[in-house]
This record gives C-alpha cells, sequence and structure tokens, in this order.
C-alpha cells in the first residue's frame, strides 16, 4: 500500500510549512490534486491519512482530494484523448501509441486551509482544546515549482 508511504511524505511536507509559520496555526483542510494515473486510491489515501495524524499537529485536519483525468495529446491527430487505464493507451483514431500525457499524473497539495490561534504552539493541548476560537480562516496555495 504505497498510500501508507505517500502520507507519510505528505504529512512531512506540511510540517515542514507548519514549523516555519510565525504563528500558532489549526490546520483545517489539505487539499491534494491526484491523478487517476498516479494509480493511488483516494480512499485509501484518506484512511492513511485519518490514520496517520492522530495525536499530531493535523488531528482532526481533514484531507480533500480532487482527481485529474488522464488525458493523453495524440501528434499524429493533433488532438487529446482520454485513454482507458489498464485496457486501451492508444489513440482511438490511428493507434499511435500513447507518449504525451498531459494530465493524470499529478500528485501535489494544492492549498492548505488554516485558522490562526492565539494560544502558543507549544502549549500543550493549544492546537486542539484551546479556548479561544479559531481565527482568521485562510487557505494558503503552495505553487508547484516549474521543472
Amino acid at each position: 500500500m504505497h498510500e501508507t508511504d505517500m502520507t507519510k511524505a505528505l504529512i512531512l511536507t506540511v510540517r515542514e510549512w507548519y514549523e516555519s509559520q510565525p504563528q500558532p496555526l489549526q490546520i483545517d483542510t489539505v487539499h491534494l490534486v491526484v491523478g487517476k494515473f498516479t494509480c493511488v486510491e483516494p480512499a485509501s489515501l484518506e484512511f492513511a491519512f485519518a490514520a496517520q495524524t492522530q495525536q499530531t499537529f493535523l488531528q482532526g485536519a481533514t484531507l480533500a482530494i480532487r482527481e485529474t483525468p488522464l488525458i493523453a495529446y495524440c501528434h499524429t491527430c493533433r488532438a487529446n484523448y482520454r485513454p482507458e487505464i489498464g485496457l486501451r493507451y492508444a489513440c482511438p483514431t490511428c493507434n499511435s501509441p500513447m507518449d504525451d500525457i498531459r494530465s493524470g499524473r499529478e500528485l501535489k497539495i494544492e492549498r492548505i486551509e488554516y485558522s490562526q490561534q492565539d494560544a502558543a504552539r507549544d502549549a500543550p493541548d493549544a492546537l486542539h482544546d484551546s479556548p479561544q476560537a479559531t481565527q482568521n480562516k485562510t487557505a494558503l496555495t503552495l505553487v508547484p515549482s516549474q521543472s
């Protein structure tokens, strides 16, 4: 189940960002974009996230997954098409093999929704039981680096 390893990497990435913040935060939702061609099962990823974030800085946070379809481009036909994963990858018009994937391999953090807190980050239950209501709900969009 590679979803478990992916979840560990996701948590480490979010932790790095979280620890760099000047104010204490309560992370509410982590939004992911997951391509169909990654063969990641969203339900398994959500289960692994829920299990691995218990009693951590992410406890109570939800994982919101947006799936993107597999879309390929045929250079012969000069058209996009949707290969059938596991069944047919060649262009349905001319039978050229799939060699240009335009969508479907994504696996990235799209944004993080969080609330700022007044309590100190290092206080024992500040992230979970603070009487101060969470404030200033914000969404952070992480922009992927250009490769």
